[in-house]
């Protein structure tokens, strides 16, 4: 099992930058491909990247890639998501996730505390 915490977030203006940053706790943290998720009060939630168990393989939506940049430090049982270029549409509450799914699926085992971003114009 892991438990997940995201940090990081906050305000910003458009066309800057934030790292927020996934802290975990648990044993098998390295078994996990960990998804970084988006959501919107009265909208869907939108996997924006993610990364496999050891790093070698990402996933971005068309709408971060070369913007966003996902990481991930197994010994220090963090992951990464660095937000360069933000746009006000990049306003939400992010959250990551742990799970067994494919990178570019929406599945997930655990979810874990957000953080909110917003951007300004």
């Amino acid at each position: 099992q892991v438990q997940l915490v995201a940090s990081g977030g906050g305000l910003v203006q458009a066309g800057g930058s934030l790292r927020l940053s996934c802290a975990a706790s648990g044993r098998a943290f390295s078994d996990y491909n960990i998804k970084w998720f988006r959501r919107v009060p009265g909208k869907e939630r939108e996997l924006v990247a993610s990364i496999n168990r050891n790093g070698g393989s990402t996933y971005y939506s068309d709408s971060v890639k070369c913007r966003f940049t996902i990481s991930r430090d197994n010994a220090k049982n963090t992951v990464y998501l660095q937000l360069n270029s933000l746009k006000p549409e990049d306003t939400a509450s992010y959250y990551c996730a742990a799970g067994f799914t494919a990178i570019t699926a929406a599945g997930y085992s655990y979810w874990g505390q957000g953080t909110q971003v917003t951007v300004a114009s």
